[in-house]
């Protein structure tokens, strides 16, 4: 379901025209999560309209990129990923040079009228130049040395990412390329061998985490042990959550939220101040919105003839469905906190930008499945 429309650029004689490949489904469903998006920040931002407004311009931007990328043909968008990767490693490398700090880690590169945060774009170019390089072979004859290339260009900027140090986004990075490279052709025993290997390590690592990882690891535990320190975050959640009841307090009555028990309501905590007020019912509503969401973007995926555009499609399916599962997994006390957002509800302009230019890219996809 494609709406196409023709535009141009420029005098009768010498205009430039190019077609806006819009999917409804996505698009319906991406104004609507935005649309909640901008209730639940009303409503965790104390009523703020400043901060309301802020937010919407960041979604108008971000719905422009997409709209940008979704006009791009697919084989345009595949010529460029190695310049847009080679840039995203760039601007890690940056961060780490010369990022703006703040709370015990340097993520921001601040350009003067916008604070930047890399590692969000890395969510998108890493899986895409995995499937750049995997795209000219066929399945079935997949080379191995590819594969390790693909895992070394997974690698890196998921290293410069923990590095800052962010471990929840650099594992993340490291999940979708690894996910793409499945897509790609990657063997089953493979997968069972790589999974086995991270099963036997995670062990191992724990005596190179920081101590705030090891506290949230704990925290997951026994959240109670620390309630008015590690564990007040989770706490907090859970009560704003379960407080919901089966239809909610209402918009703009939520407790922990309108009086401030709930920390970081806007960012990584929007789901709770979205159960407390909706309750249960409406989060398994927006809960099918997004499950929407993703099995659009993997049957957009399923249908794309260009293996570059199915692998694309198929890991920004799952990015935004390990979005959603570890967001609100830490949101409920069942994973730990590891700070990331939720998709179109959480403040927030680079994870926005993220996802955005990810729909964006489903989009051409989504028209280039319907051409070939």
């Amino acid at each position: 379901m494609n709406l196409l429309l023709p535009l141009y650029i420029g005098s009768p004689k010498s205009r430039i025209s190019f077609s806006l490949r819009l999917d409804l489904p996505l698009l319906i469903t991406v104004i609507l999560l935005c649309m909640i998006g901008l209730a639940v920040q009303f409503s965790a931002g104390g009523e703020d309209l400043n901060q309301l407004w802020r937010h919407a311009v960041r979604i108008c931007v971000t719905i422009l990129v997409m709209l940008f990328l979704a006009s791009l043909p697919m084989e345009l968008i595949q010529r460029f990923t190695p310049t847009v990767y080679i840039i995203g490693i760039v601007l890690l490398l940056l961060v780490l040079a010369v990022g703006l700090a703040g709370r015990g880690a340097q993520r921001w590169l601040d350009f003067g009228f916008v604070l930047f945060q890399p590692s969000e774009l890395a969510k998108v170019t890493v899986p895409a130049m995995v499937a750049w390089i995997l795209a000219g072979v066929n399945p079935g004859t997949r080379q191995s040395g590819r594969f390790w290339i693909c895992g070394v260009l997974v690698f890196i900027p998921g290293a410069l990412v923990y590095l800052q140090p962010d471990l929840g986004t650099a594992l993340l990075i490291v999940s979708v390329g690894g996910f793409t490279i499945f897509l790609g052709g990657l063997a089953w025993r493979w997968v069972g061998l790589l999974g086995f290997m991270v099963v036997l390590m995670a062990p191992l690592s724990w005596p190179f985490l920081q101590d705030y990882q090891k506290n949230r690891v704990l925290t997951l535990f026994n959240p109670w042990n620390d309630p008015l320190g590690h564990g007040y975050q989770p706490i907090q959640s859970m009560v704003a959550i379960g407080s919901g009841g089966i239809v909610g307090k209402g918009w703009l009555q939520g407790s922990q939220s309108q009086l401030e028990f709930l920390p970081e309501r806007v960012t990584d905590f929007a789901f709770a101040v979205f159960a407390e007020e909706f309750g249960f019912l409406g989060s398994i509503g927006l809960l099918l919105i997004y499950s929407f969401l993703v099995v659009r973007c993997m049957t957009i995926a399923c249908s794309c003839q260009s293996y570059f555009a199915k692998m694309v499609s198929g890991s920004i399916a799952m990015l935004i469905f390990l979005h959603l599962f570890i967001n609100i997994g830490m949101g409920a006390g069942m994973l730990p906190v590891v700070g990331l957002p939720l998709p179109f509800l959480s403040y927030g302009g680079s994870s926005m930008l993220a996802v955005m230019m990810g729909i964006g890219l489903v989009m051409s996809a989504s028209h280039a499945s319907q051409t070939s």
